[in-house]
């Protein structure tokens, strides 16, 4: 008898893409192959409490807000709170987790996305889907993934990094100087737009600044590139593959978070975009190497720039990218023959075979018994 991988999906969570979140979770409930998956739902509130959902209702118009939350669970995480600390000395509830085959974390954004939650996956000494801790903090910290990408020969756009400590030393004509206009402001470690300015002239700067240090301490400011905004979806561990490009023509003054989730209107999404075979092939090889630099695993949306000269730049890579109903990440990878349903069966076995090659490594000599 055929026996079912439980797949615990984790969704909600603590950062601004909370509700976007929600929707991923409700498209992978609805597309998840229910033959060969029991699905466990944890869903996280705004405060980071966790909950066990009741069973995935049957009502197919059910708001996806409905999805949080019925039943808490207490032990997920367990601290001792001492005056001074906090010790970690329960990781994950047994009564919910030991039947866990595959974790499946949709938490867009920090506080899931940024290797927090990595971390105690692995400390459960469970399987997941997506980067591991340290891909997914570089990867969420624009500032750290730019460096990186850029020390690694890859073509970044220029920037510079602001901290909070900086503020009341910040010279905007000097900024403007080094840069140039227009350009945009973002806060270092968030997504889907969230916090992000496009700055015109000089005066609009510290605003932008302030708004961008609403969302995190650390802040970059990157010239902004007149051209295409195209991406790719990766998949895979050590066999990479990539889809051709997509582009994304927003309709509001850049690709904000209004226009992606907000506005069924602020942009029109081309799955396949209209540039060369060759072009086409050089921005797939720039997203796999891109991918294997930052040390991602399973799955990565990644974004570019490029020019009417063809000069492509990268943006950044989304290591837990959208799986709602409109999401790029899934399109993309439908237009090539792999529907969400066996798109989520592939991820699943990626997990599993990035766990058993972890398993395998040696964590002491050889000689020690």
């Amino acid at each position: 008898m055929h026996t079912k991988l439980h797949i615990a999906l984790i969704f909600g969570g603590r950062s601004a893409e909370h509700e976007i979140s929600l929707l991923s979770a409700r498209n992978i409930i609805e597309q998840i192959d229910r033959d060969k998956y029991e699905i466990i739902l944890i869903g996280m509130d705004r405060e980071g409490q966790l909950f066990l959902q009741e069973p995935w209702p049957s009502n197919p118009h059910l708001q996806p807000e409905k999805l949080v939350l019925t039943k808490h669970i207490n032990d997920m995480v367990t601290f001792i709170r001492g005056q001074h600390r906090a010790v970690l000395i329960n990781v994950m509830s047994k009564a919910v987790m030991q039947s866990v085959d595959v974790v499946f974390p949709i938490l867009h954004g920090p506080f899931g996305e940024d290797g927090i939650m990595q971390g105690l996956f692995r400390l459960a000494d469970v399987p997941f889907i997506g980067a591991d801790v340290l891909s997914s903090a570089v990867c969420m910290d624009k500032d750290i993934a730019k460096r990186t990408l850029r020390d690694a020969g890859l073509p970044v756009v220029p920037f510079t990094t602001l901290y909070r400590r900086q503020r009341n030393d910040i010279d905007p004509a000097t900024l403007i100087k080094t840069i140039g206009l227009p350009c945009f402001v973002k806060p270092a470690n968030m997504g889907s737009s969230l916090g992000i300015s496009k700055v015109k002239q000089e005066k609009e700067l510290l605003t932008a600044i302030d708004l961008a240090f609403e969302y995190d301490n650390k802040v970059i400011i990157e010239k902004a590139i007149i051209g295409r905004e195209l991406e790719c979806a990766v998949l895979g561990n050590d066999d990479l593959r990539s889809t051709p490009p997509s582009e994304i023509v927003p309709k509001h003054e850049f690709y904000t978070y209004e226009a992606k989730y907000l506005d069924p209107e602020g942009a029109d999404l081309i799955t396949h975009a209209d540039v060369s075979d060759e072009l086409s092939q050089h921005i797939q090889t720039i997203a796999k190497q891109a991918f294997t630099v930052l040390d991602c695993n399973g799955m990565a949306r990644v974004d570019f720039f490029v020019t009417a000269k063809n000069e492509i730049y990268l943006n950044e890579l989304n290591t837990i990218p959208g799986f709602t109903n409109i999401s790029q990440y899934p399109k993309m990878w439908e237009t090539q023959g792999l529907n969400n349903t066996a798109l989520i069966d592939e991820l699943i076995r990626l997990a599993l075979e990035r766990f058993d090659a972890q398993k395998n490594l040696l964590t002491a000599p050889k000689d020690i018994h």
